[in-house]
């Protein structure tokens, strides 16, 4: 559904992105998986816009897609912010609702699936690091865009709240969103993702399940750590 090719991004003497390229289908839960500093982000901004690429394009159902159009296809969820600080969680999921045409009882859903409801009227800049991650989430869930681009999306929360997360993150992707998740935590990205795109200092190292990178790297065994340390 989604392909990237040879996607290059430089700052000053330093390349970013080095000919990046991958695909994600249909329902498919990927894991952007590297190191801080890897360009996981900035592949993120990049993919979506945000960013101009030096080189390299995007594809959407094998259809060139231009930086000012993937908007229409992606949706990104950035890490560590917290937007509209002034205005309340009900009032900002109530605005989405009406911008983006969701039928009646989004809101109510997105609610009861991030578990918002005791933060429901209080304002987002005064939200802990965990809420304003699930109101993030709320965000994502209540567009209409096929491909949901994440950053840590895990950040900020316990080991039960990443659980529940990854349950509803199943659920969204078995109704056919694509999910493009960018994460540093290895024990997670395995315990969620259907593949994997391995990043290394800006250039793709392996892409793939994790029985395709073990065989790849000629693992018998071991985790994605083991096949991740391998390929890089």
């Amino acid at each position: 559904m989604l392909e990237v090719r040879d996607l290059t991004k430089r700052f000053a003497n330093a390349v970013a992105l080095d000919a990046v390229g991958f695909r994600v289908g249909q329902g498919e839960i990927v894991g952007l998986v590297g190191p801080n500093g890897a360009g996981k982000t900035t592949l993120l901004e990049t993919l979506c816009g945000l960013q101009d690429a030096d080189r390299g394009s995007v594809l959407w159902h094998h259809a060139s897609l231009a930086p000012d159009r993937r908007k229409e296809a992606m949706f990104y969820i950035p890490d560590g912010i917290a937007p509209y600080g002034a205005h309340s969680v009900g009032a900002v999921l109530a605005f989405f609702q009406q911008v983006y045409g969701r039928p009646d009882g989004a809101v109510e859903t997105a609610v009861e699936s991030l578990a918002l409801g005791s933060v429901i009227g209080k304002t987002i800049g005064t939200l802990s690091k965990g809420y304003r991650r699930r109101l993030l989430v709320a965000l994502g869930l209540m567009t209409p865009h096929p491909v949901l681009l994440m950053d840590e999306p895990f950040d900020g929360f316990d080991l039960r709240q990443t659980r529940d997360i990854m349950q509803l993150m199943r659920r969204v992707s078995a109704g056919g969103r694509s999910l493009l998740l960018s994460i540093h935590q290895l024990i997670d990205a395995e315990r969620l993702c259907d593949r994997f795109v391995l990043l290394s200092a800006g250039r793709v190292c392996g892409e793939g399940s994790l029985a395709e990178l073990q065989s790849k790297a000629g693992l018998e065994g071991g985790g994605l750590e083991e096949a991740f340390l391998a390929l890089a």
